[in-house]
């Protein structure tokens, strides 16, 4: 689905997708995002914000892209909970992927939206994306924490080579979110069955939980959300010290409850016109959403 363009096209045009899409994606502006991330924050979550769209295709999508990250930031800038914010920035959207000055033009870009965070107090996480992309980006993550330690990693527990990523991240300061991992990626360097990955990352969240840093725990499990709780106890850990994080619109309920009974949430908050691929991840992760989804793309109410 996701790259196939006949399909994006049917999904893009079929009755019902915008109302489907909105349960997903918090808004299609910068301000609409904003006024989203005001109610979480008054209810005590935090928010991370993701600009929607990824693989610029040029220097000036990558520069758009990164225009659009300082205009929010802008924005966040004049609310109370500004210092509470983090931003998500995917490399491919920045430019990582345009020929051999990629990975120097992401970390640029990704260095002036980290500067305009650092000025109201917010943090930046670099998102992972497929595996081809893994090296260049925790290269971009350590370039950027020499002058913004604060800059987040995300690890994907999928991955075979992600417990020892962990080791080498959990390090002092270091923000490290933790995920499952949401890309097709062939055997031979990710686990495939749910089992197996359920136990890597258990015992990747181990390994960071047992480290110095901020593990960012990245999930909807409610098996591993308890795994984290319990090591959280068994090490004495303060609640600041650690997170969990959701995605919009994936169980709100659990969200609430978290910070009720003493602990950080952050809602993950996508935001704009460039949907698809984030959608078409969503669909895939949670089985329950494509019966919805055909529902939808065939005209059904």
């Amino acid at each position: 689905m996701a790259n196939d363009p006949r399909v994006r096209s049917r999904v893009e045009s079929a009755p019902g997708t915008d109302e489907l899409v909105s349960r997903f994606v918090a808004g299609r502006t910068a301000p609409e995002v904003v006024a989203v991330a005001d109610d979480l924050t008054s209810k005590g979550l935090q928010v991370t914000f993701d600009r929607l769209g990824e693989n610029a295709t040029d220097e000036d999508e990558a520069a758009e892209c990164t225009q659009g990250y300082l205009d929010l930031l802008a924005l966040v800038a004049q609310e109370p909970w500004a210092d509470q914010v983090d931003v998500s920035v995917k490399l491919s959207a920045v430019g990582l992927q345009l020929g051999r000055a990629g990975e120097h033009l992401a970390h640029d870009f990704t260095r002036r939206i980290c500067e305009a965070a650092d000025a109201v107090g917010a943090t930046v996480t670099v998102d992972m994306e497929d595996h081809t992309t893994t090296d260049a980006t925790l290269a971009v993550v350590e370039r950027l924490r020499q002058d913004f330690p604060s800059t987040g990693a995300v690890l994907q527990a999928y991955l075979r080579r992600t417990e020892s990523d962990c080791r080498a991240l959990a390090t002092e300061g270091s923000r490290v979110r933790l995920c499952k991992g949401a890309y097709s990626e062939p055997a031979g360097v990710a686990l495939q069955s749910r089992h197996e990955i359920d136990l890597s990352y258990a015992r990747c969240l181990r390994v960071l939980m047992e480290g110095p840093g901020h593990p960012m725990i990245a999930t909807h499990d409610p098996r591993l959300v308890e795994i984290g709780m319990a090591l959280a106890r068994k090490l004495d850990r303060d609640p600041g010290s650690f997170e969990f994080q959701m995605l919009f619109g994936v169980r709100p309920i659990e969200q609430r409850r978290l910070v009720d009974i003493g602990h950080q949430c952050r809602v993950y908050l996508p935001y704009g016109t460039d949907w698809y691929g984030y959608f078409t991840r969503r669909v895939a992760e949670k089985p329950a959403t494509v019966s919805l989804f055909a529902r939808q793309l065939i005209g059904r109410r």
